[in-house]
């Protein structure tokens, strides 16, 4: 047994330390990066202590050393769960200047959070008592149940998406060109989510900028200010690249020098700014190099036999040296043929595995059978420690990768980000609570799959206790009831039946758990366009991401434009909302509160989905005009700066000319920025036009081919459809 651990332990050590440096960002401090590494490792030791209480358990043998360490696991994640954490968490989140008030902060906010819970749990309590549900002496066991209860029912939710999910995913990106597909769709996406938080990141800059230059050297408030003054000089040392655009003032935006919280919300407005900026261009960065290593893929896949078999890759040059052709082949052949292979191969076991614990779970309900494969596994293994363990250890390691991928998926959809080399302390702290709070439950409920026989139950669950034994308010047996409601859960996900009942009511589109379904039915026009460039710039010794904020805004502008015309709208009620909207962001955009930004970024979510199914409703039918030859993703920046205003225009031809002018000023002033800051000329366009001439083209490199229309003669193709209006117009 102690050989297990000598192995498992420091593997453990090791792989949390590793994974905190690659997703851990720069300004992460080290009190910070050794809390989350420590709960992490209490967390996943714990699920290295069951396969060793199993098997002393079947042996008879009372160890007082795994007694030790469940206490040790279980009470350390549990103040580090409801008390360590949230208070650092707190702390980091504040914006004020001294520790001290930073401190009261965190404390403030947490006092708040325990009030409400206590509260509504003291009012149930006394509910129960009246009632005589329970009796006081069991208040104590009450509590626990009620604890373990909470996340035994969400965590087995939460394994049923995941045992369902996991398979499939591997299933799809196993095949390259559904794979390309999503890709398109994700980097079309998080490029128009850098563009809004680089304009974000600008406006918080300016406000703050402005905000120092109006307040005097002798103001009692200018210590705060050199703080949040230093913050942007940081930042443009660290990132020189970095150049602000569409900065703007607000109405109450020069509102932040009247007291010291003031100040301090201008500065944790600023930091959110700055961390969603490089979040966003880190995201970026990863979804197109994976796009443009795909390519890569199948470029050297279909070529295999003209290049002899050795891998070329567009990130670095070609390898020298003796050993070089060697690393050659054998990159080509894993990434080529078996790193897909492998992808399959895993999706059939984990999804074996999948069904084996559904089967299990679905067979606690009924007394005297054992149908649980893992429970068949250790009893036939007999008294082979090392056979006993790992028939332990390998489900129960799937179970809570299950658990924890569903976990940061949906927290990932609301709550927080993580993402490689920029996750912020914050994000960090949120997710190691999560994760502390789902380790015991996810062990117990392994425990209920296994049957040792003769009664024997482990440390664990004598320590743990028994819900039904503990509060007869639960009922008897509600540890067989729950797991079979989570089988039929996990059976509809698998069978897409909530997606189908969304799709049905169409308008419940904001509940959907996975939005990347929408994202296979065809590749992305902007998606593509946006890799074909990047692809140009990465040859021309460019960095990714460098000058794709442009292309991304103009993009923005011009989805907004095809959603409005789509759903036949005029262009008077478009623009006033896209003003009505601006303003909204603008006034008093430093001085939101944390329930307004997480509206603010659902809101930004919902956008971009109703943008692209704006874009795919349009790409499907044929059109067989001259239109055809017109791309998709036109380029047009529709800068509310340069429209002319909205109560000047009247009738349907004042509409069409207002638009036009708009199209024509955008264009005009897009291509001059490109050949102000010696971008290349935007060619290629016309190739992007009906989404469905994409989907029969599955690879990228197969766009270089298309045809070399300048914004000069796109202008022309669009300025002739508007002029046919106009007549049309005039002669009725």
């Amino acid at each position: 047994m102690w050989v297990f651990y000598l192995i498992s332990l420091p593997l453990t050590l090791g792989m949390v330390v590793l994974t905190l440096k690659y997703f851990a960002g720069p300004d992460v401090p080290r009190y910070v990066f050794f809390t989350v590494g420590y709960t992490w490792f209490c967390s996943i030791s714990m699920i290295i202590l069951v396969p060793a209480d199993v098997w002393t358990t079947i042996i008879g043998h009372d160890n007082g050393g795994i007694s030790f360490f469940w206490s040790w696991s279980y009470w350390s994640t549990f103040l580090l769960t409801w008390l360590v954490v949230p208070l650092i968490q707190g702390f980091e989140d504040a914006g004020d200047f001294s520790l001290v008030e930073r401190l009261k902060t965190s404390i403030h906010v947490n006092l708040v959070f325990y009030l409400i819970v206590g509260s509504i749990g003291l009012f149930g309590l006394i509910l129960l008592i009246s009632m005589q549900k329970i009796r006081g002496v069991k208040l104590l066991g009450f509590a626990m149940a009620c604890s373990n209860t909470f996340g035994l029912v969400t965590g087995a939710f939460l394994l049923g998406f995941g045992l369902s999910e996991i398979p499939k995913s591997l299933w799809r990106n196993a095949d390259w060109t559904t794979r390309q597909k999503l890709l398109s769709h994700k980097v079309a996406k998080m490029a128009v989510k850098l563009d809004d938080a680089h304009q974000e990141l600008s406006n918080a800059i300016v406000v703050a900028q402005a905000t120092s230059k109006q307040m005097s050297r002798r103001d009692p408030l200018r210590p705060c200010m050199d703080v949040i003054d230093n913050m942007i000089v940081q930042l443009f040392r660290e990132d020189p690249s970095f150049k602000p655009q569409g900065g703007r003032l607000g109405e109450n935006d020069m509102d932040y020098d009247t007291d010291e919280k003031s100040m301090a919300t201008l500065r944790r407005h600023l930091r959110i700014a700055r961390e969603e900026y490089y979040r966003y261009k880190s995201e970026y960065q990863t979804y197109v190099t994976e796009a443009l290593e795909l390519e890569d893929t199948i470029k050297n896949y279909e070529r295999r036999n003209i290049t002899g078999w050795k891998f070329i890759s567009s990130f670095r040059p070609e390898r020298t040296g003796t050993l070089g052709p060697f690393l050659d082949t054998t990159e080509l052949i894993w990434r080529c043929i078996l790193h897909k292979q492998l992808e399959k191969v895993s999706s059939v076991m984990l999804g074996c595995m999948s069904a084996a614990i559904l089967l299990a779970e679905a067979t606690l309900l009924p007394r005297g059978v054992d149908l649980s494969i893992f429970s068949i596994l250790i009893k036939s293994v007999g008294n082979q420690e090392v056979l006993v363990q790992v028939f332990a250890f390998v489900p129960l390691m799937y179970m809570c990768l299950c658990t924890y991928y569903s976990l940061f998926k949906a927290g990932m959809l609301m709550f927080y980000s993580l993402t490689p080399r920029q996750t912020s302390a914050v994000g960090l702290l949120m997710i190691c609570s999560m994760v502390a709070r789902y380790a015991p439950p996810i062990s117990y409920n392994f425990l209920n799959l296994i049957n040792l026989g003769d009664g024997k139950k482990t440390i664990f669950e004598k320590r743990m206790g028994n819900i039904d034994d503990a509060v007869p308010f639960f009922g008897k047996g509600f540890n067989r009831i729950y797991p079979l409601i989570m089988v039929i859960y996990t059976l509809l996900v698998a069978s897409n039946f909530f997606d189908r009942i969304i799709s049905f009511f169409g308008n419940w589109k904001i509940f959907r758990f996975q939005p990347e379904a929408d994202d296979l039915d065809g590749f992305d026009p902007s998606g593509l366009l946006i890799l074909q460039k990047e692809r140009s710039w990465l040859e021309e010794g460019r960095k990714i991401g460098e000058h794709v904020l442009p292309l991304a805004r103009n993009f923005n502008g011009t989805s907004t434009d095809l959603e409005s015309s789509g759903n036949g709208t005029d262009r008077s009620g478009f623009e006033m909302k896209t003003s009505d909207s601006n303003k909204e962001d603008l006034k008093g955009s430093s001085s939101r509160h944390p329930k307004s930004e997480a509206r603010r970024y659902s809101g930004s979510k919902e956008a971009i989905s109703s943008k692209y199914a704006a874009l795919k409703e349009q790409s499907k039918p044929a059109v067989n005009t001259e239109q055809a030859n017109v791309p998709s993703t036109k380029v047009s920046l529709l800068d509310a700066g340069t429209s002319k205003p909205i109560d000047s225009v009247k009738g349907p031809t004042g509409l069409l000319a207002a638009r036009w002018a708009s199209m024509k000023a955008g264009l005009q002033t897009f291509k001059t920025n490109l050949e102000a800051k010696g971008f290349p000329p935007l060619r290629q366009v016309g190739e992007f036009v009906p989404l469905r001439q994409s989907q029969d083209t599955p690879y990228l490199s197969r766009l270089s081919s298309s045809s070399s229309e300048s914004l000069d003669e796109i202008f022309q193709k669009l300025k002739r459809p508007a002029a046919e209006d106009d007549d049309i117009m005039d002669s009725r």
